[in-house]
């Protein structure tokens, strides 16, 4: 991109930046102009995202600690926060599943969104300013070899239309929209995790259980809607958009 980038001096932060979709957004973000804070888990992988992406800032940070938004925050105030990422879930049916393995992505995904939304609100961050949650297909269709990532993606999607609630009902400004990759992204170490325990629960090669899933969006596809949504929110504020190959719409 120009030095005219569509986020040109914007200050982005995104969370689960150091790999998939997350790191797909650090690199479009950074490729627009923005002044981007990439927090991550693993250091390792912000070392080497920083490398392939001069002249971005990284944290590394478990997003979904109690006191990661004050850290972050602390460092960036955002025009442009974008919530990704998270805990890959269980690829097991429930009957093989222990309690603490059912709701890993309530304690990390879910917890990581309520926190910063939370404190977006609290702080608050400016007016004009963007949350973006990346939430996932598997809450509204379900996923059952998943354990309770697709309830726990479907509350990221209540949060944001909670949260969006309460800036407007305190005159906030701050806008919260919620993006759903409609289909796995084999892409991703996630999507791959994915596929794999998918096509061996169905009794299926993974390149024919890829084939039957049909078209589907790409991390690119996921990125292009995340610079969308800050540069020109959609006109219901708190609203769930999902992303397919066939682009952005309302979800029903």
């Amino acid at each position: 991109m120009s030095e005219n980038g569509m986020l040109q001096g914007k200050r982005v932060v995104v969370l689960g930046a150091s790999r998939g979709v997350g790191r797909e957004i650090v690199r479009r973000a950074s490729g627009e102009g923005a002044q981007v804070l990439a927090v991550a888990r693993q250091a390792r992988g912000l070392s080497e995202l920083a490398k392939e992406t001069r002249g971005i800032e990284t944290l590394a940070l478990d997003a979904a600690s109690e006191a990661a938004p004050q850290r972050v925050f602390g460092r960036t105030r955002p025009d442009l926060l974008v919530i990704c990422g998270g805990a890959t879930p269980p690829v097991r049916p429930i009957p093989e599943l222990t309690w603490a393995e059912f709701g890993v992505n309530w304690e990390v995904d879910t917890k990581m969104a309520f926190l910063f939304c939370r404190e977006a609100l609290k702080l608050p961050l400016a007016s004009g300013s963007v949350v973006v949650v990346i939430s996932s297909g598997a809450g509204l269709g379900g996923s059952p070899i998943s354990g309770g990532y697709a309830g726990a993606k479907r509350m990221q999607m209540f949060i944001a239309k909670y949260c969006q609630a309460e800036s407007d009902r305190l005159e906030l400004g701050i806008r919260f929209v919620a993006l759903v990759p409609s289909r796995i992204m084999p892409e991703t170490d996630l999507g791959q995790a994915a596929v794999n325990g998918y096509a061996r629960y169905l009794g299926i090669p993974r390149e024919k259980f890829l084939e039957n899933m049909g078209a589907r969006q790409s991390p690119e596809d996921v990125a292009e809607a995340v610079v969308a949504a800050a540069v020109k929110p959609p006109a219901e504020a708190g609203a769930i958009f999902t992303i397919s190959a066939n682009g952005v719409a309302a979800a029903s």
